[in-house]
C-alpha cells in the first residue's frame, strides 16, 4: 500500500502520497477530476511560481506585519526551484476542473507551503494565509494567463518568425533575377520573379509579426490585485502595481497593473485579440506551405519548379517516393490553431458577472498554439525552407508556355484580340507568336519586338 500522510483543509482530511508535496486541495482535485490526458500547461505553473514570488516580496514591502522576510524568503526559495524545473512532478492537476483554476492555484500555493517549510525548517507558511496572501485565484489565475502569454509570444513565437523571415530574405536574393510564370486562380497568369513570391511570404510573417507584438501590450495588464471580484478585499492599496512592478523587473516583460480589475477578472478580450493574432500567423503558414508543396510537386508529373530537401522515404509501398512532409506538419498545425482559436473565442464569451470560468482550456488551448507554431516554424525553416532551390529549367519552360504572356500584347493588338490569340493557340496548340502571326495582328518581326516575358516583373 502507497504510504502516505494525512493532510488537512477546510472540509477535512485527506490522505495524500507521503513523498508528494501537495496538499489536501491538490488530492481532492485529483479525485474529483480524473478526465483525459490533458494535464495544466507547465507554462501556467511557470507563471503562477513568478507570481506568487513577486506577490511574497510585494507584501514584504507593504505588509511587513503580515510577510516577514523570513516568509518571503522561503517563499522566493521554493518558487526559485519550481522555475528551475526542479519540481516538474508536483503539478499534476488536469486542465478539466475548476474554471476558475482554483484548483491550479492551490496546488502551487501547497507545494510552495510545503517546500518553503522545508527550506526553512520549520513551519512558517500555510498555502491560503501566506503563499496566497493578497490573492485570490480568481485574479492569480487570469494573470499567470497573461504572464505565460506574453513570455511565450514575445521570447519564443516571435523569435522563430525572425528566423522564418531571415531565411526568406536569403532566398530573396539568391534568387533575385529568376522571373517565372505567375498564377492566379490555380490558373496561368502574368510573369512574377520569384524573388517577389519569396518577398510575398515575407511580408506575411513580418506582418504577423507586428500584429502580436501590438497584442503584448493588452497581455500586459495584468488582474492581480482585483482579488475574489475586482474590488482588491484583502490586499492592502497597491499591491497589485508593486506586483506587477516586480514581476516586470523579474522578466523584462513591461508588466503593469489593469487600473479596471473589474474588466481583468470577467473579460478574456486580450487573450481572444493575442490568439488572433496567432490564427492570422497560421493562416499565413498555412498558405506559405501550401505554396511550397505545389511548386515542388512532382518530381515529373507535377509543377516542379523548386526542389526542397528529402528528409525521409515518403511511401510504405512506392519505392524511391519522397513527400512535402514538413509542409503536411505546418498544414496541420495550423488547422489546429484554427480549431484552437474557435475553442477560445467561445471560452471567451461566456464570462458571467465577475467571473470568466473558462480560464483553463482557453490557457490550455492558448500555449498549445503557441507552441505548435513555434516548433512547427522551426522545423519547417531547418527542414524545409532553407533547402529550397529553384529549378530554372523548370521555371522558364513554364514562363514560356503560359498563355496569359499574351497581355503584354494588350497595348498593341488591344484586349479583344488578345484573347483570340491565346484562345487559337490553346485550342491549336501553337505559340502565341503563331497564333498572333497567323490571325494577322503583328509580323513575325513585330511580335519578336515588343514580347519580352522577362520584363513583364
Amino acid at each position: 500500500m502507497e504510504n502516505t500522510r494525512i493532510e488537512r483543509d477546510s472540509m477535512g482530511e485527506v490522505a495524500v502520497p507521503a513523498e508528494r508535496l501537495w496538499g489536501a486541495q491538490t488530492q481532492r482535485s485529483l479525485m474529483n477530476f480524473p478526465i483525459g490526458w490533458e494535464k495544466m500547461p507547465a507554462e501556467i505553473i511557470r507563471a503562477f511560481a513568478l507570481l506568487k514570488k513577486a506577490a511574497a516580496q510585494a507584501n514584504l514591502a507593504l505588509k511587513p506585519d503580515k510577510m516577514s522576510k523570513e516568509k518571503a524568503d522561503a517563499i522566493t526559495a521554493a518558487c526559485d526551484e519550481i522555475l528551475d524545473g526542479r519540481l516538474p512532478d508536483e503539478f499534476p492537476l488536469a486542465v478539466w476542473q475548476t474554471g476558475s483554476g482554483t484548483q491550479s492555484n492551490m496546488n502551487v500555493n501547497e507545494v510552495i507551503a510545503n517546500r518553503g517549510n522545508a527550506i526553512a525548517g520549520n513551519k512558517l507558511l500555510h498555502p491560503n494565509d501566506d503563499v496566497n496572501m493578497s490573492q485570490s485565484s480568481n485574479d492569480t489565475f487570469p494573470t499567470a494567463m497573461h504572464i505565460a502569454a506574453a513570455s511565450v509570444i514575445k521570447n519564443e513565437l516571435l523569435p522563430a518568425i525572425d528566423v522564418l523571415i531571415g531565411t526568406l530574405r536569403r532566398l530573396e536574393q539568391e534568387n533575385e533575377g529568376i522571373v517565372k510564370s505567375g498564377r492566379t486562380h490555380l490558373q496561368d497568369a502574368v510573369p512574377v520573379s520569384f524573388s517577389q513570391e519569396i518577398s510575398g511570404w515575407r511580408g506575411m510573417l513580418e506582418a504577423d509579426k507586428a500584429q502580436l507584438t501590438v497584442s503584448l501590450s493588452g497581455l500586459c495588464q495584468l488582474a492581480i490585485g482585483g482579488t475574489a471580484v475586482g474590488t482588491g478585499l484583502n490586499a492592502c492599496a497597491g499591491f497589485g502595481d508593486k506586483a506587477a512592478e516586480l514581476l516586470a523587473e523579474e522578466t523584462g516583460i513591461p508588466f503593469v497593473s489593469n487600473p479596471n480589475k473589474f474588466h481583468a477578472l470577467t473579460s478574456l478580450d486580450r487573450i481572444v485579440f493575442a490568439h488572433g493574432a496567432m490564427k492570422a500567423l497560421a493562416a499565413d503558414m498555412m498558405k506559405i506551405a501550401n505554396d511550397v508543396r505545389w511548386l515542388s510537386s512532382g518530381p515529373r508529373c507535377g509543377l516542379g519548379e523548386i526542389t526542397i530537401p528529402e528528409n525521409e522515404p515518403g511511401s510504405s509501398i512506392m519505392p524511391g517516393k519522397v513527400n512535402p512532409t514538413q509542409c503536411e506538419a505546418v498544414t496541420m498545425v495550423a488547422v489546429q490553431v484554427m480549431g484552437n482559436d474557435a475553442t477560445v473565442g467561445i471560452a471567451a464569451s461566456q464570462g458571467n458577472f465577475q467571473l470568466n470560468v473558462f480560464l483553463p482550456v482557453t490557457a490550455y488551448n492558448f500555449l498549445q498554439s503557441a507552441r505548435l507554431l513555434t516548433d512547427g516554424i522551426l522545423s519547417f525553416e531547418k527542414r524545409c525552407v532553407s533547402g529550397i532551390r529553384a529549378n530554372r529549367e523548370k521555371m522558364n519552360e513554364n514562363l514560356y508556355r503560359s498563355l496569359m504572356l499574351v497581355t503584354s500584347l494588350n497595348p498593341y493588338i488591344g484586349y479583344d484580340n488578345a484573347a483570340r490569340v491565346a484562345k487559337k493557340a490553346y485550342k491549336e496548340n501553337l505559340s502565341l507568336r503563331e497564333a498572333c502571326v497567323q490571325l494577322g495582328y503583328l509580323s513575325a518581326e513585330e511580335f519578336d519586338k515588343v514580347f519580352h516575358p522577362e520584363e513583364l516583373v
